[in-house]
């Protein structure tokens, strides 16, 4: 792979356009390669073919390759001249005085073809400091995250001692050092900067009721007795050594436990009870010094460092990208011109902020040692196994199940497209099972035989459920296949743990192997009830959808560690909190799901049949009357409510913590459609005029309202003054014809709510429920193409503003940062 395309696909996607423009720089020395082919080769006329160009391209640099190589061996006069074709230099910038302008001075400007050297130059010296002056920024962020972590560390020591977890007391001579206050040693010294995140061995003096002031040495860490006097002989001989029974005091970093005093915990509450206390008290907590507390309080500073890390890795290969990159381009103006530039350029990067600074390092090393020796009781593999988690990678069962023998055309992981070659065992036997039941009903002739109402009246709609759950899983596997085609970082976006996210192909296996077990019980059904020695088993082959949902539900909740047990109760716990919005803080993953689960209408209405038909109606005789109850009506309509509701409570959650009035207007949004579903539903039980003007009004205005806010604000487009008309300024798509068809398409899917209000259900050619889920399925497909522009717009949205990493809050808020530690 050439090194412009390995260069775009290893960046931080988020961060692209503060790396160096490689691409810009190496356009430009196209420039200089043509112009002086042309001061080589005068006689050539804009009339030369391009074929016979390229020709005499490549055969000037092969021959001025080998006249550099020739003339400047042996001749060091020559290459002293050679050496010198640029002069470097760095400045203050005037206006602020505290950053460094680099720049180079082409010596050579007034040779034939020499301005477009210089413009190169300058575009180059531009890019190292862009380049520079974006690290330097992110350095300076990592440096104040890293002080906050130091001040959290101190509290959280101070609270593991507090609750008695691994402390010593030990009484000596403080030798007129033992004072209560916390005296910290300095995050950042002014030259060399110290990046402790926290001191291995801790002097802490204790303050408490009916405690005189007691010296504890060191945090251990060690849980049995060996481990314990193992840790503590090194500090016992080090005040021992060379005295002989007198104590010596060690220089260690000093904290209190006062610091306890001064902070409050910010850990979020993780029930809808404890949220709705917190409601009631208004306030941050206090610490109660328990156990949960620290546990809690350790965990989410777990997190926290981990994405600290994370960070830190990231930063320490954006500036390695760039130095290469710089190096590599720097080498093929050598190479073009057959110059010595190189070198003198490199050294300039090299002595930059960005080539000397050795921060990052050094924090990551800290990083580490905390980490390993604080959250991972010194185990050197648990620790760096939590903060360098591996990468995900490909199962060949998968490939077998699935069929699809994939081959990687990417170097990146996160960033890796696989193309399929051929098929499986599901995806085959779902075709197989889909021909049989085809080829069953035109055998049989059941279209036209008298049970077919029945069977669209009482099976169809159990079946069906498991057709829109296939579709929709179908089409969230499509997302993710064009999400990291156009590299859209949905992990990031979604916040998944890194290596647990699933590939577009795990999700493929998922629904292949649910359509299977789908299509393999219709075709059972369809079977005993036509074979004469199995037609009296009429409960056993009403009760197979029933077998095949309670099926469904034991793998969902699964306790045990198969299936992708992560993204189940990921999955789950997303499902719960949109359940019990607004009493929890919304996320990204929370209202998508949300968003997901409003098209998917039908199929809780698919659930609410499964009760009655089962609960109360007469399911050995294919027979219910759930339309004629009145319970059944009002939960006919409850269930279509609860994912816009749920969705709206989301809204007025963000629009009291953002104080965002965009929130507002999208909860506007879901209770105008939460009437129109209500009026909907309403006519199609009642019926009748009124009903149904005020369902199509309804309708009506929540589909415009509808239209409007899915390609505006949730995609970003029909921007007036865009540079690509009517769209945005950015796409990632680079077909413009797709964006145009999305729109059209979105608009035309969404009309679709119409149907119920305008009569269309009355066609002669298909049952009521086969159109019910025709509609539902066509909304289903709306809203897989509506999650790839939402999320292409997500993404575009964190590129523009820099945003890589997800904020991790601290468990711990100090009331005077002044007196923090």
């Amino acid at each position: 792979m050439k090194f412009g395309k390995e260069f775009t696909s290893q960046m931080v996607q988020e961060w692209q356009e503060a790396y160096m423009d490689y691409n810009a720089l190496k356009t430009i020395l196209k420039d200089v390669l043509f112009s002086r082919r042309q001061n080589a080769s005068p006689l050539l006329d804009s009339g030369t073919p391009k074929s016979f160009l390229k020709r005499r391209l490549s055969l000037y640099r092969a021959f001025s390759g080998l006249t550099s190589r020739y003339s400047n061996k042996g001749s060091p006069r020559n290459l002293d001249k050679e050496d010198e074709v640029i002069l470097v230099t760095s400045a203050m910038q005037q206006d602020t005085g505290s950053e460094e302008n680099y720049q180079s001075v082409f010596l050579m400007s007034s040779e034939e073809g020499g301005e477009v050297e210089l413009m190169f130059f300058r575009r180059l010296d531009a890019e190292l400091n862009k380049v520079v002056k974006f690290y330097k920024l992110k350095v300076e962020e990592v440096m104040e995250d890293a002080e906050k972590l130091n001040k959290q560390m101190d509290a959280l020591i101070a609270l593991r001692i507090k609750n008695n977890y691994h402390a010593v007391a030990f009484g000596g001579d403080n030798g007129g050092t033992g004072s209560s206050q916390a005296t910290s040693s300095p995050f950042i010294n002014e030259r060399k900067p110290e990046v402790p995140i926290v001191t291995y061995h801790s002097r802490i003096s204790f303050e408490c009721e009916g405690m005189s002031n007691l010296d504890v040495i060191e945090e251990i860490e060690m849980r049995n007795e060996g481990n314990w006097e193992k840790g503590m002989k090194p500090a016992i001989e080090s005040q021992s050594e060379g005295n002989k029974g007198k104590a010596k005091h060690v220089d260690f970093k000093r904290a209190s436990l006062g610091v306890l005093n001064h902070v409050k915990l910010n850990v979020a509450p993780e029930t809808p009870v404890l949220t709705l206390k917190s409601i009631v008290n208004s306030s941050k907590s206090n610490l109660s010094f328990s156990k949960e507390e620290l546990k809690k309080v350790e965990e989410q500073l777990r997190h926290a460092f981990a994405e600290f890390y994370r960070k830190l890795r990231l930063l320490k290969h954006y500036s390695f990208l760039n130095h290469l990159a710089f190096s590599k381009i720097m080498k093929k103006y050598d190479k073009i011109t057959s110059r010595n530039a190189s070198k003198a350029y490199i050294k300039m990067v090299d002595s930059s902020y960005l080539g000397c600074s050795d921060e990052v390092a050094r924090l990551l090393e800290r990083v580490e040692s905390t980490f390993i020796k604080h959250f991972a009781n010194g185990n050197h593999r648990k620790g760096m196994k939590t903060l360098r988690p591996k990468t995900k990678k490909e199962k060949h069962r998968i490939s077998f199940l699935l069929g699809k023998a994939c081959r990687n055309v990417n170097l990146v992981p996160e960033f890796t497209i696989l193309k399929p070659n051929d098929q499986g065992l599901f995806s085959g036997c779902s075709l197989a099972l889909i021909v049989a039941i085809i080829l069953i009903i035109q055998a049989r002739n059941l279209l036209q035989s008298e049970g077919r109402v029945r069977y669209m009246d009482n099976i169809f709609p159990l079946y069906s459920l498991f057709g829109f759950i296939v579709l929709h899983m179908l089409m969230y596997s499509g997302n993710i296949y064009f999400w990291k085609r156009f590299r859209v970082n949905y992990s990031f976006i979604f916040g998944f743990k890194p290596g647990s996210e699933l590939g577009y192909r795990e999700v493929l296996l998922l629904s292949s192997g649910l359509a299977l077990l789908a299509l393999a019980s219709v075709l059972t059904n369809l079977d005993m009830e036509m074979n004469p020695s199995t037609r009296s088993f009429k409960a056993i082959t009403e009760l197979v959808p029933l077998g095949l949902v309670t099926v469904l539900l034991l793998i969902v909740f699964c306790p045990f560690n198969v299936i992708y047990r992560s993204s189940r109760f990921f999955l789950i716990q997303c499902a719960w909190h949109c359940l019990c919005s607004p009493l929890y803080k919304v996320t990204l993953p929370d209202f998508f799901l949300a968003d997901q689960l409003t098209s998917q209408v039908q199929a809780f209405r698919s659930l609410e049949f499964y009760v009655c038909y089962y609960g109360w109606g007469d399911f050995k005789r294919r027979s219910n009357r759930c339309r004629e109850s009145r319970v059944y009506e009002i939960f006919y309509i409850i269930v279509a409510v609860i994912p816009y509701w749920s969705r709206c409570l989301q809204c007025l959650r963000r629009l009291f913590e953002e104080r965002d009035s965009q929130q507002a207007l999208n909860g506007l949004k879901y209770f105008l459609t939460i009437l129109a579903v209500f009026m909907r539903t309403s006519y199609d039980l009642k019926r009748g005029v009124f009903w149904k003007i005020v369902a199509a009004a309804t309708s009506a205005v929540a589909t415009i309202f509808n239209t409007y806010w899915d390609i505006v604000i949730d995609w970003g487009l029909l921007r007036r003054n865009s540079r690509n008309p009517w769209l945005r300024d950015k796409l990632l798509v680079p077909n413009k014809f797709v964006y145009y068809a999305a729109i059209v398409l979105n608009v035309m899917l969404r009309l679709v709510w119409m149907q119920l209000v305008l009569d269309f259900d009355d066609a002669p050619f298909l049952h009521r429920n086969a159109l019910v889920a025709i509609v539902a399925s066509l909304e289903i497909i709306r809203r897989g193409i509506w999650n790839f522009f939402r999320l292409e717009n997500e993404h575009l949205n964190n590129v523009g503003k820099y945003r890589a990493f997800k904020s991790v809050p601290l468990p711990f808020s100090y009331e005077d940062e002044g007196k923090g530690s």
